[in-house]
This record gives C-alpha cells, sequence and structure tokens, in this order.
C-alpha cells in the first residue's frame, strides 16, 4: 500500500430506525445533536453506509477506496476479494425490534438477497432478554397461522441475558431484540433483513413499516432449534491480562481482552483485527505512533502492521476472521 499501515478509526455512520433512543452518544460520550441513534455502523463497507477514515494520512477516505488499492495489506490474506467481508455495529434498542429472519448463504443463493450470520454482544449493566429461535414443535403452517394472527412473536425463544451475554445467529434464525440491549453486533457484510412482524408500530413517516413475509417463509431454518447463548472459553488468565474466546465460526472471531499492563500483540498478516473498547481508556501503539482510545472507540488494524501495543486499563471486543 502507498501508505504506511496504520491503526484506523472511522466516523460513525448513524440510523434513525424509529425502535431507537440515544444510548450510545449518552453511553460513549459521543458529541453529536439530540435524536435517534438506533445504530451506530462502526465498521462497514456497504452501500446503506459506507465507513470514512477520521485519522491519520489516509483521512477522509472511504474504506472501500483503500481496500480497492490495498486489500491484502489491509484485509489480510485470508480474505478474498476487495470487500470488507463484515459489518460491525452498535444498537441500541429503546424498543424492540421486529420479529425478523435473514438468508443463510445458501438460501440468498437461491433466493437474492445478501446473506447475514451474526452474533450480538451485551454491554449494558441492565438484565434484559432477546427473541432468538423457534419454539420446538413450531412449523411452516403454524407459523404462518400466527403471523395471520399477529401473534408470530410468541413463536419464538425468548432468551434472558445481561452484560457479557453473546448470542449467535445463524442465517435463518427467527430472532427479535428486545427493548433495553445496548448490543455490539458482529455480522456478514450485509443489509438484508426479512420482517415479519412489527408490533403494530409505526415507521419515521407515520405509516406502518413493510413487511417480508414470504421472502422470510422461504429462508427460515424450521430445523433450527440450537440454543443461542454462547459460553466463552478462557484462553488466557493472568493478574494482569485475561483472553476469553468468545465465539467463532466460519465467518469470524470474537476474542475479549481484559488488560491493566502493556500487551504486545503480533499480526500474523492473514487477518486484520478489527478493535472495539467496550470499558475503561486504552492506548494502542505502534512503529511510528500512537491513539488514544476512549470506551466505544472502533479501530481496525490492517493486517500488514507488523504489531502493536495495547496500554491502559480497560477491556477490549477483538474481531478477526478465522
Amino acid at each position: 500500500m502507498k501508505n504506511k499501515p496504520y491503526p484506523m478509526t472511522f466516523n460513525p455512520v448513524y440510523k434513525d430506525y424509529p425502535w431507537g433512543g440515544s444510548r450510545i452518544p449518552e453511553t460513549f460520550q459521543r458529541d453529536v445533536p439530540d435524536g435517534i441513534y438506533a445504530e451506530s455502523w462502526e465498521i462497514s463497507d456497504h452501500d446503506d453506509g459506507m465507513s470514512i477514515i477520521a485519522n491519520g494520512s489516509l483521512k477522509g477516505k472511504t474504506i472501500r477506496e483503500i481496500l480497492q488499492e490495498s486489500p491484502k495489506e489491509i484485509m489480510g490474506s485470508t480474505v478474498e476479494g476487495t470487500k470488507f467481508p463484515l459489518l460491525i455495529k452498535l444498537i441500541d434498542a429503546k424498543q424492540k425490534l421486529s420479529v425478523q429472519v435473514h438468508p443463510n448463504d445458501e438460501t440468498a443463493a437461491q433466493f437474492g438477497g445478501e446473506a447475514k450470520t451474526e452474533m450480538w454482544y451485551l454491554l449494558g449493566d441492565n438484565p434484559t432478554q432477546v427473541y432468538c429461535g423457534l419454539n420446538d414443535g413450531v412449523t411452516k403452517e403454524s407459523f404462518r397461522q400466527a403471523v395471520a394472527d399477529g401473534t408470530s412473536g410468541d413463536t419464538m425463544r425468548p432468551v434472558p441475558v445481561e452484560k457479557d451475554s453473546a448470542v449467535f445467529v445463524r442465517g435463518g434464525r427467527v430472532h427479535a431484540i428486545d427493548d433495553g440491549c445496548l448490543i455490539l453486533e458482529i455480522q456478514q457484510n450485509s443489509n438484508t433483513t426479512y420482517r415479519i412482524y412489527d408490533w403494530d408500530r409505526m415507521g419515521n413517516d407515520g405509516k406502518p413499516r413493510e413487511l417480508h413475509i414470504e421472502q422470510a417463509i422461504n429462508v427460515i431454518n424450521w430445523n433450527d432449534h440450537e440454543n443461542p447463548l454462547v459460553e466463552p472459553t478462557v484462553l488466557v488468565d493472568t493478574d494482569t491480562f485475561q483472553c476469553l474466546d468468545v465465539l467463532k465460526c466460519e465467518y469470524f472471531q470474537l476474542e475479549k481482552l481484559t488488560f491493566s499492563a502493556p500487551l504486545n500483540v503480533p499480526m500474523s498478516g492473514k487477518t486484520f483485527h478489527a478493535l472495539f473498547v467496550a470499558e475503561g481508556k486504552a492506548t494502542i501503539e505502534w512503529k511510528g505512533g500512537n491513539l488514544s482510545a476512549p470506551a466505544g472507540t472502533s479501530i481496525l488494524v490492517p493486517a500488514a502492521l507488523p504489531a502493536y501495543t495495547l496500554d491502559g486499563n480497560a477491556t477490549v471486543l477483538r474481531t478477526t476472521v478465522p
């Protein structure tokens, strides 16, 4: 790449969906006007919300521009093509989200749309719940009847969650996020959502939001009854550093790093590191620079960077591709 690789931050892309609140800017002390901040797209190479670099020599360029110039240097040898494989966002559900489903790779290829497997990492201190997966015994026919009756919400499994809960949502799994959830979402790079029921809510235009019943029926996995809650595995546990393997699937891996002393992190060249500072305040240092990263900061560390150091007293959620 023409510029020496360095850890990049981005201008958040905010979405004002009607179910959102103001918890994202309030929690992470972001200087934004009053309004609805339902989602903050933190790292995104998608036409519906493109990330623009906010620091360093590449400031002002889109993530797509730098990926087209230097895909391997940014994303690593594991990722094919020039498109960033993931979309990383924050979600503030002041109200519950719609009952919905996304296609997986197979159904997207068959019926269209962008495949979307995702995971939710709960950031808020408050206990709440999500709905994820269908209850045992729900069939296509009984689900259609529930949709017609306006009771599709009752077909889903309620899952109690709290801070640090991790929920895995494969494409094809019917789900909804309940009110009170503050979430870091890691997902395939997709914005395809098939809305099944929206709790009789009006959109920002005062009209009912569009539903996609037939598209949803086509992509639902009717045999999916797996527990969506995942249990992290402890990889390292010392007085000053703990590393948890939160979730690993074919599309992404999430680790939780908690540290109170300098932590040297070597890079393999195979994958980028997408960092989100969940708590505390960190400093990221590399040969040639450093960056202060308070809670709420998202950073993309290019694969071509040989190594970096995390310092401070913080919890950082690190996303890579396996």
